[in-house]
């Protein structure tokens, strides 16, 4: 490892992974710095787990280079997957084994030395709240519990960075909440936590993100910087009785790249807010709404990745029909 990449936990140049003739990464380079939470964004298909999978030495890249922890993807699988947590969105659990006997079994596969799996074990029974169910069967969990538990056996080995791959997949949302609690904790003691989601509320609590779409990494940085930088248009909110009617009338007019739903109202973006916002107000009133205040609002993480996404199809628009 070279003085330049020893502050970070993954550094990556132009990975790319082809299956076939289909591309399901091109060129992704970031750097993830140790003890940061990063989140990797993006819908389902866009490349997040082909991602983590090179990353984990599970997959090996078609071109690219990078290190994990140190250590050459490349070259050098064996001993990432030595020194790294894994977590898929399917716990990796085995359900007719009890708490204990799961936390036992991956202690034989992380080959812990055998005065620290006791204490191993009770650290993850305590982690994970899981005292009062040791002995029962990890089938009769909820999904809550498995997912505590599967952590707390991801990282039984005390390794410095830990993939999470869409971890609170059809998790109740108090589950997820107390499962990002540990994700702090861990954190705070200095562990890395590279981390997929689609949720947007997830992506939040990271500390950056990468927004990943068909294969390729289209913007980078904070949540407040993806916010606040990374949009050309601006937003419009707008509450009303009738959201869908609005939505209609809000999308003919000119100057308005995008209209959605948005709980009770919609959100519009539009080329610039201060034309926009009179106009939409005086089209409305004269559909029969009631007078309404239509205001610019900071975009949510949402607003911006969709955004980006339509600028990435208009642009990648023509060069699809001109290779027809």
């Amino acid at each position: 490892m070279t003085k330049d990449n020893e502050a970070f936990a993954v550094s990556l140049r132009d990975l790319s992974k082809r299956f076939g003739d289909f591309r399901a990464v091109s060129h992704v380079s970031l750097d993830v710095k140790r003890g940061e939470i990063f989140g990797f964004l993006g819908p389902n298909g866009a490349g997040k787990s082909t991602t983590i999978r090179m990353l984990c030495g599970i997959l090996t890249p078609s071109d690219g280079t990078g290190t994990v922890a140190g250590f050459d993807i490349n070259r050098q699988a064996e001993e990432i997957k030595s020194n790294i947590g894994y977590m898929s969105q399917r716990f990796s659990l085995y359900e007719d084994l009890t708490v204990e006997e799961n936390i036992d079994f991956y202690s034989g596969i992380y080959r812990i030395a055998p005065d620290r799996k006791r204490e191993r074990k009770e650290w993850v029974v305590e982690m994970s709240g899981l005292a009062e169910h040791r002995h029962s069967r990890t089938a009769t969990l909820s999904g809550g519990w498995k997912q505590r538990l599967a952590l707390g056996c991801a990282i039984l080995h005390e390794p410095p960075i830990i993939f999470l791959d869409e971890p609170t997949s059809g998790v109740d949302p108090i589950s997820r909440r107390n499962f990002w609690d540990l994700i702090y904790r861990l954190a705070g003691d200095g562990v890395t936590v590279f981390v997929t989601t689609h949720y947007m509320d997830e992506a939040e609590y990271c500390d950056r993100l990468g927004l990943i779409y068909r294969g390729e990494l289209i913007a980078l940085g904070s949540p407040g910087e993806l916010k606040t930088n990374q949009m050309g248009e601006e937003i419009v909110e707008l509450s009303c009785d009738r959201p869908q009617d609005a939505l209609e009338i809000i999308e003919a007019l000119p100057g308005v790249r995008h209209v959605a739903l948005f709980g009770r109202g919609v959100h519009a973006v539009v080329e610039q807010a201060d034309r926009a916002i009179p106009l939409i107000a005086d089209r409305l009133m004269q559909a029969g709404f009631p007078a309404l205040r239509p205001e610019r609002i900071v975009p949510s993480l949402e607003d911006v990745f969709v955004s980006l996404i339509e600028a990435r199809d208009r642009a990648e628009a023509p060069q699809r029909e001109f290779a027809r």
